[in-house]
Formats: C-alpha cells, structure tokens, sequence
C-alpha cells in the first residue's frame, strides 16, 4: 500500500479513536437564574458559556436554564449545596442568609450613586466579603458581581414622600432584608416569588412593586401598574456563584478561566443595564405611564436607624467601611 495513503488511514484511526475519548471529558454543568430570556443576565450567562466552552477546547459545556426553570431563587440558592446546579446568579439579600453581613449591598441606602458602587465592586471591602462567604459555606465560589440597577416603586397611587407609602401591601422578594425598607415608612411588606408577581399585581393580592427600570419593562409591571416612582432607594447587584463542588473540580488553570469569563459578563451585564436605565425614563413616559423624582432624603433619613442597629445583619464597621469609600 502506498506510504501516503498508510499514513493517511493512520491519522484517521487516531482520530477516530480520539474523538470518543474528547466527548467523554466534556464536563456539562447547569447554570440556573430567575430572570428572561430577554434580559442582559441571560444573554451574558449564554455568552459565558459559550466563552468558556471555546477556551476550554470543548471540555466545558455550559447550559443556561432561565425563568426560574430550575426552580425559583431560594431553591437555585439550595441547590448550589444539594449539587443539582454548578452555577446561580443571585440577589446579595439570598446570599446573605448563608453569610448575613454579604446582605448589607442589598440594604436601602448603603451606596450614594453608581460610582459608589463601582468602587465598592473593584475594592478591598467586596473582596474581604466575597473571601468570608466562600468560608462560611464550605468553597461556594462568587466569581461575578453584576449591577442590577436602582429599585424603584410602581403603585396604582401616586407616592411622593414616605407617608404615601403606610398601609401599603408592597410586594419584596423572598429575602428578610427586604422588609427593612417598607416597615421604616410603614409599608405593607409582601414576599412573593418573583415569577408569580406580574399576576399577583394584576389580581390585586398587592398594591405596588419595587424593582429597578430595565426590570420593570422587562417583567411588563408597567402593564398593571400606573405610577413609577424614583425612589432609588437600593442599588441591587448579583453574585454569579460557582457551587463549592463544583468549584474544588477545576484546576488552577480552568478557575482562572472562569474567574476571568464570569467577572467579565457580570461586567457586560451591568453596564447594559446602566445604559438602560438612562433612556427607560422616557420610554416609560411614552407610554403613558406617570414617572416622578422625588426627594429621596426622607426616604433614606426613615431606614438610618435599623442600618446601624446592633441587631443589623452586618456589624456597624462594615458599615462605616462602605461609607468610607471614595
């Protein structure tokens, strides 16, 4: 047989036999989330995946299970100790009930403006945070921090200062630090899972919602809501968490990869969300829907006290340590 054509059949025995053995070390892991299809976290998650199924030569391959498919946020959350998801994201209030200090980037009024929360994000205070919640649920791994955007209202009244909101059934997630905002100005605190609140909205279990803008459009809340009132009162993030068992698999070089692939779409997430925020206003407005600024002072001059409380979730120095930064 001719030299050339031995040499080709023997690449293409190794190549056959190669080919099993590469599909056999495909790693597949589950990625779960609340939120849409349509929305940046999801885009970002399914580009993740991708981005790592790429630098990975294949031996990664990451599926993207949206709109609480895998169950809603406290479940994922479990999950990521019961092993049937590798990767969440999550809100800090639903981590904090593993470490309850993490909650305090969730608590009303912590951050001033964006760029507060940036530096709190690319800082020392983030990272002492990020180390001790790793500890204290035995290697679960944060490896993004996504911006969520401002909570807002939306009613079927008209709110303009604290004592608009008393008597309020307001619906929060399923978080108890939630209700830190509603009962300092006597508000109606209402956990419902965040895929049944469009419906309870429309039925009337609960008067208003809080939720930042891109949220708000896309969840339509503006649908069965009239007022969207600019309280700001919490800037909401999301930890993109890699489960400890899943995490203590990698290499040294692969949690480098997905340290490096994760903070980078938790990066593009945040920054379409921030975008989105600033045209939403008038979008809102085009569509009939009434959009008040207010003066946020009272709002935040109403929870100052429970944030420095002794009985807070966080001791007052990690308080003091993120008002501090510049």
């Amino acid at each position: 047989m001719h030299r050339r054509t031995l040499t080709r059949l023997a690449a293409l025995a190794a190549f056959a036999l190669a080919a099993p053995l590469a599909g056999a070390q495909t790693t597949k892991l589950k990625w779960a989330h609340v939120y849409e299809t349509s929305e940046p976290y999801h885009k970002q998650a399914v580009w993740a995946g991708e981005e790592i199924k790429k630098r990975s030569g294949g031996r990664y391959e990451i599926e993207v299970f949206p709109a609480s498919s895998l169950g809603k946020e406290t479940e994922i959350n479990q999950g990521l100790t019961l092993g049937t998801v590798d990767i969440i994201y999550t809100g800090m209030a639903f981590a904090g009930r593993a470490y309850p200090p993490m909650s305090i980037a969730s608590a009303p009024f912590v951050f001033r403006d964006y760029a507060h929360w940036q530096a709190f994000r690319n800082g020392p205070v983030f990272k002492d945070i990020v180390a001790a919640y790793g500890q204290k649920t035995g290697g679960q791994h944060i490896a993004g921090y996504t911006y969520y955007g401002l909570r807002h209202m939306t009613s079927n009244k008209p709110i303009t200062k604290p004592e608009d909101m008393k008597g309020l059934k307001l619906r929060v997630p399923d978080a108890p630090l939630f209700t830190m905002f509603p009962k300092a100005v006597g508000a109606n605190p209402t956990p419902i899972a965040f895929a049944e609140v469009y419906l309870a909205l429309q039925n009337g279990t609960v008067d208003a919602q809080e939720n930042p803008l891109p949220t708000i459009e896309a969840k339509k809340f503006y649908e069965v809501q009239k007022y969207i009132t600019l309280t700001g009162h919490i800037t909401e993030s999301l930890v993109t968490i890699v489960a400890g068992p899943t995490w203590n698999k990698l290499n040294a070089a692969d949690r480098k990869l997905f340290d490096e692939v994760l903070w980078e779409a938790s990066s593009r997430a945040g920054q379409e969300i921030y975008d989105a925020e600033t045209r939403l206003v008038a979008d809102f407005e085009k569509k009939g829907k009434t959009v008040a600024k207010v003066d946020r002072a009272p709002f935040a001059a109403a929870v100052k006290g429970p944030l420095t409380a002794p009985d807070a979730p966080w001791p007052r120095e990690l308080y003091d340590r993120i008002q501090a930064i510049k």
